[in-house]
């Protein structure tokens, strides 16, 4: 027994090994703020001292060395037995000198650092390591978007893979049962409700299981998700998810895959009988767990009394906090029962042979309720013969328990009383084999759960007796696999159909991409069974991803880098160049020019964006501006690749003009060098003597799910584009499609000539009039829709037709020349404003759509590395320069080709 002494008076230990017969005190030179035991070596313990330093015993407190200091509150953790290779390795997030996190890992008795390891590469954010299982997590914000990393039995780090316009904000792990991740997700466009997504065995690439879960905070201001993960029974899982404003409960039993709203009672207490029609009336459960170990929540279940879950709620259309009755389910969740008709504290005890309730009150009780049939019936029993205030109740420990603890005190000013209650006397034998019954578990009549059927003991509800120790569950035999047994892979989705169709955004073909010729990969149906499940035969095989040969490619991903890995070097000092290339067939010689820079940089850089036309005409002077976040690094190199071309131009500006003598699509690339780091940008432009425009609307729900970032720009285009080939037959040669930045969401469609295979037959002004009033003519039909995500239907509209492209700048798409002569002087006026305050106006120098631009560390055009660099964050603006900013790129997307760069 270990007690600790008040550190206001001395701060020691009392140590006793006989029991609390005696006690030996061991002063200690800090303040323990919390303690860590080992889950197998019960000497050896974790101390945390109140100002931030971890120290380590292996002899149960007597003797303490100091581990570390600037440890961060609550992210210091023992290892796993079996992920590990020694037991007293330690898991740590510390503080560097100039303030930043990591993570280190130790043995408890040497944290030096010539001995610690950091598993994960760089800094982490603050406050982020989580180990669990067989998991470690950290978090690391970049660009303003937190990235989550996740590493599988203590191996290298990987980045979690969670649906690509998830760009999540905030989660939070909620479990990391039987070889998976169940994970709470907060996205960009939520605010009181998370999303559930769960992983694949290694953590790594995440589906979702269900949207829109509520969640709330508690006084410390710490996030709470309305999902319980029902005990004694895996896969079973209860959320309370908001619709429309209303929160509903529903319950899945294989892991998220199918969820249903639960059934309400037949009759109340009384007998009377219930009228509640699924879907529109159903019972609601309030899901919060008690984080006193001393009171109840709202639900509690047992792993030792499958089947039996006790919560409180109400019958209705939607959960309340008024009318809260207490239910009881004892064949896991199917049927469920009134028991009270006000909230009550439940207990379990003898393996869930008996439950115990007590009533919510503030007001002194001496009853409670006992029940030996699953709460079937109760009957009323005195604890104590003058009414107590009940603080809380505490179950002894183990597998027989029969004796809770009641404390509490007879007047606001006495003294805790603590009433022992033992209900031994109650039973006269212990169960018997023929006192139980088998019970079969199943979901609405479903035998097979998470692919098998599984049957235990239940005592027989007229049989009072003892149950003792738990005997576990009696038979699981599996199941033949069907449809029913497999989640939609990474990139699908389910749609009401129950097939498995890829996502808007994902194209399947991109994971032969990322493997050489030699090797192979699994390519997916679409379908991943769920972790866990037990089921064999049947579909497994025509659903199961197969391995597939990496097709062959052509050489790509010239790389040449430095041996020590920087672009800098001191004059007169020698550096050796290495030469890398990804995909290599036959290759005889390569043509290089190296370029040798000598310069400093202050900063690192982040982001590069590539702002110019969709479409410009044949001869005519193009410019191309490199947009960077930050803005302010020092010198830059800029290198500008120009279509086909093979060598580039070289400049220390970060704007071009360039001119195309040649139609069709052409590509422009720009590299920008900082310091150690190179990064790239390439668009396409679509360059021809004429064609012709027309501006898109789309139905309003569009703009809920638009983060207004290029990737998904780029994504929705591209399904436009196919929505309209097919609806029309034009050739897709004809039609470019181009998300515009900003909301609400509209396009701008590109009607485009092209050569057919004989070089002859080219399009005149005449043929793209009649291509465009064909694709007018379907747009006003409504004809053309698309699925966003199943259930969300985006219909595309035409707005207006013009002769050439909206975005063009030329002055015969000019206004008035008053309204361009005040625009021009307004703009002037703000640019001399912003350049005269810009060092008092923070984040004037953050372009709005460069925010959530992916981050990308390139060296070559075909080449692609990734980085996980350190990224502070970043200032918001000010109030008034939101509005300055506002009015400026109201007028810039009047006559400016790129609203964002005239700002």
């Amino acid at each position: 027994i270990m007690l600790l002494t008040d550190p206001e008076i001395e701060s020691s230990l009392l140590i006793s090994s006989d029991e609390g017969a005696t006690y030996q005190k061991y002063r200690l030179n800090f303040y323990i703020h919390s303690m860590l035991f080992h889950p197998k070596q019960e000497d050896w313990i974790l101390a945390y001292s109140q100002d931030q330093k971890l120290y380590s015993s292996v002899e149960f407190g007597r003797r303490w060395l100091l581990l570390q200091e600037t440890v961060t509150p609550n992210r210091f953790y023992w290892s796993r037995m079996g992920t590990s290779k020694e037991p007293d390795i330690v898991h740590l997030e510390t503080k560097t000198v100039d303030g930043h996190a990591q993570y280190i890992t130790c043995r408890m008795q040497n944290c030096s650092e010539a001995v610690r390891s950091k598993p994960f590469p760089g800094y982490i954010d603050s406050d982020s390591l989580i180990v669990q299982d067989d998991y470690v997590f950290v978090q690391l914000t970049s660009g303003g978007r937190p990235h989550y990393y996740v590493s599988y039995w203590r191996n290298a780090f990987s980045q979690m893979k969670f649906p690509k316009y998830a760009l999540p904000k905030d989660m939070h792990v909620i479990s990391t049962d039987e070889n998976q991740v169940f994970a709470a997700v907060q996205e960009w466009n939520q605010n009181d409700t998370y999303n559930l997504y769960i992983s694949d065995t290694r953590g790594v690439y995440f589906t979702l299981a269900l949207e829109n879960v509520k969640s709330s905070r508690d006084l410390e201001g710490n996030v709470m998700i309305d999902l319980y993960e029902v005990a004694g029974i895996k896969g079973m899982f209860l959320a309370n998810k908001k619709i429309d404003n209303q929160v509903k409960t529903f319950i899945t039993y294989n892991k998220g895959r199918d969820w249903h709203l639960l059934q309400a009672p037949d009759t109340d207490l009384r007998g009377n009988p219930i009228h509640c029609l699924l879907p529109y009336c159903s019972l609601h459960l309030h899901l919060k767990v008690s984080e006193n170990p001393y009171t109840s929540g709202n639900i509690a279940s047992r792993d030792t009394a499958p089947g039996i879950i006790v919560a409180s709620g109400n019958i209705g259309s939607e959960l309340s906090d008024q009318d809260i009755s207490m239910f009881v389910s004892s064949d896991a969740g199917n049927t469920w029962r009134q028991i009270f008709e006000e909230e009550h504290s439940v207990l379990y005890l003898d393996q869930g042979g008996v439950l115990v309730a007590m009533k919510h009150t503030s007001l002194p009780i001496r009853h409670l309720w006992l029940s030996f049939d699953e709460g079937r019936s109760w009957s009323k029993y005195s604890f104590t013969s003058i009414p107590l205030f009940v603080d809380g109740v505490l179950g002894e420990p183990g597998e027989e328990t029969l004796i809770m603890t009641v404390f509490g005190h007879f007047s606001h000013r006495s003294e805790w009383q603590l009433v022992k209650v033992d209900y031994k006397s109650i039973f006269d034998r212990r169960c018997a084999e023929d006192d139980y019954r088998p019970w079969q578990l199943h979901s609405q009549g479903e035998a097979c759960i998470m692919g098998a059927k599984r049957i235990y003991k239940k005592r027989k509800s007229e049989k009072k007796c003892m149950q003792g120790k738990y005997a576990g569950a009696m038979a699981s035999q599996p199941c033949v696999c069907t449809e029913a047994d497999f989640d939609c892979d990474y990139g699908f989705e389910r749609h009401s159909n129950g097939q498995c169709l890829p996502a808007f955004w994902y194209n399947p073909s991109t994971l032969s991409k990322d493997c050489s010729l030699g090797q192979s990969y699994l390519n997916s149906t679409g379908y991943r069974k769920v972790v866990s499940n037990n089921c064999t035969d049947g579909v497994r095989e025509q659903y199961t991803a197969k391995p597939q040969q990496c097709p062959g490619k052509a050489p790509r991903g010239l790389r040449v880098v430095t041996s020590d890995g920087t672009l800098t070097s001191e004059q007169g000092h020698n550096v050796t160049f290495l030469m890398q290339l990804e995909e290599v067939c036959s290759v005889s010689r390569f043509p290089t020019e190296t370029h040798f820079l000598s310069s400093s940089f202050p900063g690192p850089l982040e982001h590069v964006h590539l702002s110019l036309p969709f479409v410009t005409t044949k001869n005519k002077e193009v410019n191309a501006t490199a947009v960077l976040w930050p803005s302010q690094v020092g010198t830059l190199i800029y290198i500008w690749w120009f279509g086909n071309n093979t060598e580039p131009l070289i400049t220390l500006e970060g704007n071009i003009a360039f001119t195309f003598s040649a139609e069709g699509m052409n590509t422009i690339t720009v590299q920008v060098s900082a310091g150690n780091t190179i990064l790239q940008d390439t668009k396409t432009i679509a360059v021809y003597e004429q064609f012709r425009s027309l501006r898109l609307s789309f139905s309003p729900n569009l703009d809920e799910y638009n983060p207004d970032i290029p990737e998904w720009r780029r994504d929705v285009s591209r399904v436009i584009k196919i929505a309209l080939v097919e609806a029309t037959g034009i050739p897709n040669k004809h039609i470019l499609v181009a998300i515009l930045p900003g909301l609400p969401t509209s396009a701008e469609l590109f009607i485009l000539p092209y050569n057919d295979a004989t070089g002859g037959n080219r399009q005149t002004a005449e043929d793209l009039q009649q291509i465009s009033e064909v694709l007018a003519q379907k747009l006003n039909q409504n004809s053309i829709q698309f699925d966003l995500k199943p259930g969300v239907r985006i219909f595309v509209h035409a707005a207006h037709l013009t002769a050439a492209p909206l975005i063009d700048v030329t002055p015969s798409h000019s206004g008035s020349a008053m309204l361009m002569l005040l625009s021009v002087v307004f703009v002037g006026l703000a640019v001399f404003v912003i350049y005269k305050f810009k060092r008092k106006i923070p984040g004037i120098n953050v372009y709005a759509k460069m925010q959530n631009e992916k981050d990308q560390e390139m060296v070559s055009p075909g080449s692609q590395n990734e980085s996980i660099p350190n990224v502070p964050q970043r200032e918001l603006m000010t109030p008034d320069t939101q509005k300055l900013v506002k009015v400026c790129l109201w007028i810039g997307k009047i006559y400016s080709e790129s609203p964002n760069l005239l700002c």
